[in-house]
């Protein structure tokens, strides 16, 4: 005879006040897109990349359009050890040399890509599909430098995201399937050549382009903190004219996501997160309760 587990009335009664709890955020997200940039540690543990598989299949399953921007920086690092090919980071930017930047497209749309929407497709077959900002013109990059102390520093083969096409990702989303999108971009000054673009900055392009509801981005601490490290300065909520005040003085390797969230919600994204990715099922936290994780950031 079959074991049948057992659900006490209190058990199920606290089951059903989160279900409750979520709905005021399943109405207000249902059909809309909401994009969410992938990164960090949630991409090299086992069991994170496979509650977040579940969020963004259960976002999809409820009505939500997520769309998923991924960057690799932990994978791009261990390739190019392994290679022998130096790292170097500047301003919280990887400088990418002419050799490493076969490498960072060989990680990003061979290796992490296929890996996480296969993840996804567990959930449903159909669910995913993997896409390339190379792809049908859905990025068009520059390359950027970096001032640092007044100095200016350059970066190789990285740049911004400077045009975007949504309508391969609009495609998808008509389609019902769930858009998952490696942050390298063409270089529109050389044709045939590759960028490296930060996955925080292609998010916020993409989310602005998309007229995305909400921006989430995924990274290694709490939120953000008004005094680093005072973990009593965890700052859960400010505008964009905070944060615009704020982030001459934040930590280098911070500032590319607050940019990120700040160019976001000035592009007309409703709100904008960062979350702490280390914690299972953080971007259902943040998205279907009240209280949400990490820091929020909003117009005004």
């Amino acid at each position: 005879m079959t074991d049948i587990q057992h659900t006490t009335p209190e058990e199920a009664a606290a089951k059903a006040g989160v279900l409750v709890e979520s709905l005021p955020w399943l109405k207000r997200f249902r059909d809309q897109i909401i994009v969410i940039k992938y990164g960090g540690n949630a991409m090299v543990s086992e069991q994170l990349q496979d509650a977040f598989a579940e969020d963004i299949a259960y976002l999809r399953y409820v009505g939500v359009k997520p769309v998923v921007v991924h960057g690799g920086g932990p994978q791009i690092s261990q390739m190019l050890d392994r290679l022998a090919i130096p790292s170097e980071f500047k301003g919280g930017y990887r400088v990418t040399s002419t050799e490493a930047i076969g490498v960072v497209r060989m990680v990003l749309t061979g290796q992490i890509n296929p890996q996480l929407v296969g993840k996804i497709n567990t959930h449903g077959a159909a669910l995913a599909t993997g896409l390339s900002g190379e792809d049908a013109g859905l990025f068009g990059g520059r390359r950027k430098g970096i001032l640092i102390d007044g100095e200016h520093h350059d970066l190789g083969a990285v740049g911004d995201v400077v045009t975007v096409d949504p309508r391969p990702v609009l495609d998808h989303l008509e389609a019902g399937r769930i858009p998952v999108v490696s942050s390298i971009a063409p270089d529109l000054d050389s044709p045939g050549a590759s960028l490296n673009v930060n996955a925080d900055a292609a998010a916020a392009a993409l989310a602005v382009a998309l007229e995305a509801t909400k921006l989430v981005v995924l990274t290694d601490v709490a939120g953000l903190y008004a005094d680093w490290p005072n973990r009593d300065s965890l700052v859960s909520h400010l505008t964009a004219a905070e944060l615009r005040e704020m982030l001459p003085r934040l930590e280098s390797g911070m500032i590319p996501k607050m940019q990120a969230c700040l160019d976001a919600v000035d592009g007309g994204v409703d709100t904008a997160a960062i979350i702490d990715g280390r914690q299972p099922h953080s971007v259902l936290v943040e998205i279907f309760t009240e209280q949400g994780i990490g820091t929020e950031v909003v117009a005004k």
